[in-house]
């Protein structure tokens, strides 16, 4: 089970990356380019979810595109879930409480390397693969 201290730490572990509160929620950016932040559940997500709505923290993290999010929906509905206001959107929401450490670095770092300005995420990946 991740909490919001691995999402910062592994967020802020990234080059160039910094946080900031937005609607008093924290978000993470590279380059001031969002790609991870808090999303709760607004009053029309609740109605949208029905029962299906999760009641713990929620994670939002940018995608490569709606075919990547997608993909991890259908993969792990327990983790992974959407919502209408996300339709079209290249973002999926997480359960924050019911994924590991290593799967969400995994998706922090992507979302990362998606916002990043080229040389820099060039140069942290050529750097990982030392």
């Amino acid at each position: 089970m991740a909490t919001w201290d691995d999402v910062r730490n592994l967020a802020l572990a990234l080059p160039e990356s910094s946080e900031r509160l937005s609607r008093e929620l924290p978000q993470w950016r590279v380059k001031d380019k969002l790609f991870v932040w808090e999303r709760p559940l607004r009053r029309p997500d609740l109605e949208a979810l029905g029962d299906s709505a999760p009641d713990g923290p929620i994670l939002g993290v940018r995608v490569a595109d709606v075919g990547v999010k997608e993909a991890l929906v259908a993969s792990d509905p327990g983790v992974y879930f959407t919502i209408p206001h996300f339709d079209g959107y290249p973002a999926v929401l997480v359960r924050l409480d019911r994924i590991d450490v290593a799967e969400l670095k995994e998706l922090i770092v992507e979302a990362w390397l998606l916002r990043a300005p080229k040389r820099l995420a060039e140069r942290y990946l050529d750097a990982s693969a030392q």
